[in-house]
């Protein structure tokens, strides 16, 4: 499993990756749960990664316009992001996803094939009226996408595992993975949900609460990044 850890700014970044983060994902919670950050701020953290880790950058809790997603998709993949992240918040079937998704993907491959493109769903898809994540692996799959991903659209605390439990969340990565993808798990992990994460053994654990002492809104810190690891690593 590769630890993506969420910095929104160089500090935070800095600390991410003395800590050992494998991904560094760019991104601004003042924005949404996966807010887009901006493009000098990308351009920074990938010359600070300088090719060590891979970066990631999420554009936005998207709404279906998939023109609107793909220039924003293009922005992140110029600015150095290797991952690029869409969250499908005003997604609401299989033929939106797909579509939403072909647009991305050919916005991103374009510029580069080597670049990832992660179509994200939401654990809390009933409260926010959003695509169930388990339609999302055929989607991203037709659309030509890399990777699949969980989160929580609302940030108030509730972990991915109140509205998913580990049989649903095993379906999931079995799913992403009959479909080539790969799967990341995300949304409010605590240090209690480790265990499980060890047990579901997802591609890669989204964080960014967890390592910044529990609150979303303070700071990413070395030495939270370097236990999550360590945990991570028995």
């Amino acid at each position: 499993m590769r630890l993506l850890v969420s910095p929104m700014n160089m500090e935070e970044a800095h600390a991410a990756l003395a800590g050992g983060a494998d991904i560094l994902d760019v991104k601004n919670p003042k924005e949404g749960s996966l807010g887009a950050n901006f493009p000098w701020v990308i351009r920074s953290v990938a010359d600070l990664a300088g090719g060590r880790v891979p970066v990631s950058a999420t554009i936005g809790d998207m709404e279906f316009k998939p023109g609107t997603a793909s220039l924003a998709a293009l922005g992140a993949a110029s600015s150095g992001a290797d991952y690029v992240k869409a969250g499908l918040l005003g997604v609401k079937t299989h033929d939106q996803a797909e579509e939403m998704l072909k647009a991305i993907v050919r916005a991103v491959k374009d510029l580069d094939p080597e670049k990832k493109v992660v179509a994200s769903g939401y654990s809390d898809y009933l409260r926010v009226g959003s695509i169930s994540p388990m339609l999302l692996p055929a989607a991203a799959s037709k659309a030509g996408a890399d990777v699949v991903m969980v989160d929580t659209a609302i940030k108030d605390g509730k972990p991915t595992f109140d509205f998913m439990g580990e049989e649903d969340l095993a379906d999931f990565i079995e799913l992403g993975h009959s479909f080539d993808l790969e799967v990341a798990l995300a949304g409010s992990i605590g240090f209690p949900h480790l265990g499980t994460l060890l047990r579901l053994q997802p591609d890669i654990i989204g964080v960014r609460g967890i390592v910044c002492g529990g609150d979303r809104r303070s700071a990413v810190k070395e030495e939270l990044v370097v236990k999550v690891k360590s945990a991570l690593s028995r």
